[in-house]
């Protein structure tokens, strides 16, 4: 069945780290070092993966076809050539948009049950 034509939702919901590593190259090609540091990041830190859980979960979403390997590279000048960057494919997208949807989706019944406070339902 082409990527085009899965419903992203039937794979939902993704676990964390899936979910993390996606959501860090929504935003472009990143190596794994930068995946991690993204990760951290975003979540202030509450959030850490390590090499283990970072590394199997990319090899898992290189299997399902989420991601793929880069064949361009930045200048060998400017960067490390053992390092191996990473993209969304188009499944991948719809995937991690769907997830999105998913959390607003719940965000927005917090919201109604007054389990958010004021300043986080304005950000």
């Amino acid at each position: 069945m082409p990527a085009s034509t899965v419903d992203p939702e039937s794979f939902l919901p993704l676990t964390p780290a899936v979910f993390h590593v996606l959501l860090a190259l929504a935003d472009g090609e990143l190596h794994g070092y930068a995946i991690m540091q993204s990760v951290a990041a975003t979540t202030d830190g509450k959030i850490t993966m390590g090499p283990g859980t970072l590394y199997g979960t990319i090899k898992r979403l290189l299997e399902s076809q989420w991601i793929e390997e880069c064949d361009s590279r930045p200048d060998p000048s400017l960067d490390d050539e053992r390092r191996r960057y990473y993209r969304l494919t188009g499944l991948g997208q719809r995937i991690v948009s769907a997830e999105c949807q998913r959390y607003a989706a719940l965000v927005r019944v917090a919201r109604t049950k007054g389990l958010l406070a004021v300043s986080l339902a304005m950000a």
